[in-house]
């Protein structure tokens, strides 16, 4: 329990202290940093043989690549117009539209209009509303979604965690002059460039060797049902790190999605 409370404490915080470099990197900067510490920590840990793999594995590889920088940057942009909360609630659709399209129950089927409803909560018409941001949080939520079919087929392909470890160097290199662009024009500052690399370490590295550990004593189920808690410890995050306040109909709809996520899990047969 303590260590997957540490994980999702840790990945929410990081996103949190990233976003604290927004005024100086803007959300490209902070995602270009977190790609490369990512990328150094993945290719330590797993150490892929790159020249063994073969076409059928690379092309999965770089899909999985390309999922992985977007989904990131959709999400960061999204913190940076929405808020922490919001964003992060929004990019939970996706597993959740995963977990709840196989499945053919009615209890399922509640769960889906239970979180359509949060969602219309949150994104409701009213003055102060970023559908921009709104849309890009959907956007992640797409993201991650496909982040999760293409890691069954790239875990299916390549053993261990090589396959993941090459996709997210593959997305460093490819954000490698996008960060050269903004350190050029922008000079950042020392500060900066800290909370971006804490970012990269508290959203990457220790929730991935954290998860890592808890998955060889935790059941999957539990697992999955304690990663529902996600959207309210980003909203908690949020408030605490960035002063991001939130009314009733914003928790309201946060507390919908993640109820139909836990309900979904909870519920499912082994």
């Amino acid at each position: 329990m303590a260590t997957m409370i540490g994980s999702g404490l840790s990945n929410q915080t990081g996103a949190a202290v990233g976003a604290l470099a927004f005024p100086v990197l803007g959300p490209l900067g902070v995602v270009a940093v977190r790609q490369y510490v990512a990328a150094v920590v993945l290719l330590a840990v797993a150490r892929p043989r790159l020249r063994d793999f073969t076409r059928r594995q690379w092309w999965p590889v770089l899909l999985l690549a390309a999922v992985f920088g977007t989904m990131n940057l959709s999400l960061y942009t999204a913190v940076d117009r929405i808020g922490l909360g919001l964003a992060v609630t929004l990019e939970f659709l996706g597993p959740l539209t995963i977990a709840l399209a196989a499945s053919r129950r009615r209890l399922d089927a509640g769960c889906a209009l239970l979180a359509g409803a949060g969602v219309v909560v949150l994104m409701r018409p009213r003055p102060s509303a970023d559908y921009t941001g709104m849309a890009l949080g959907l956007v992640a939520a797409c993201c991650w979604a496909s982040y999760i079919l293409l890691n069954r087929v790239v875990g299916r392909r390549i053993p261990g965690a090589q396959g993941a470890a090459a996709a997210s160097a593959v997305s460093a290199l490819a954000f490698l002059p996008l960060g050269v662009l903004v350190a050029l024009r922008h000079p950042p500052a020392t500060a900066a460039v800290l909370c971006a690399v804490a970012a990269g370490l508290l959203s990457s590295a220790v929730p991935y060797l954290a998860d890592l550990l808890t998955l060889r004593h935790v059941p999957t189920q539990t697992f999955g049902l304690f990663m529902s808690v996600n959207p309210v410890l980003a909203a908690l995050v949020g408030l605490v790190v960035l002063g991001q306040k939130m009314g009733g109909p914003e928790w309201t709809g946060i507390g919908a999605v993640v109820v139909a996520n836990a309900l979904s899990i909870a519920t499912a047969r082994r």
